[in-house]
């Protein structure tokens, strides 16, 4: 049975993906491995289903943080073919409570609220526990009201 859900959001944040990237866990590893040697703490992560031998990778850090990375996401470019798609200024919703794992449709309630906004989702990553969207800055406010609506019914 789910209680209200705690709703928590970050501003200032940037999604990057990484696209035509070997689909090998290891060069997965290896990309985050470097970023955290940056001292980089990435957020949001989602790996697409390969295409043959390819896959995309993106995942969320700072507004403040991208310039630490970006010589390295630079080099991916060059010496693998990795084209790299940046996305800076949005902010994360996220919807939190130990009763979703019991309670069938939460998502669909936050996906339905957030497209009856006409919001732009840029990413969704979920767990059991916990759904997190990553929204245009300009789309926020409205989303933000849609959800807590959506939930408060």
């Amino acid at each position: 049975m789910m209680t209200a859900p705690m709703i928590t959001t970050v501003n200032d944040i940037t999604l990057i993906t990484l696209q035509n990237c070997p689909s090998d866990l290891a060069f997965t590893a290896g990309v985050f491995q470097k970023i955290a040697g940056f001292g980089v703490d990435v957020d949001m992560i989602a790996l697409a289903p390969t295409q043959g031998a390819h896959t995309s990778i993106s995942f969320t850090i700072s507004d403040n943080e991208l310039g630490r990375i970006l010589a390295f996401t630079s080099d991916l470019h060059d010496n693998a073919h990795i084209k790299t798609v940046v996305s800076s200024g949005n902010c994360k919703i996220s919807v939190y409570d130990q009763g979703m794992k019991e309670c069938p449709g939460v998502a669909a309630r936050v996906f339905a609220a957030a497209a009856n906004a006409g919001t732009d989702i840029r990413i969704i990553t979920t767990s059991e526990v916990d759904i997190s969207l990553l929204v245009t800055a300009a789309d926020f406010n409205d989303t933000l009201q849609a959800i807590e609506d959506e939930l408060k019914q």
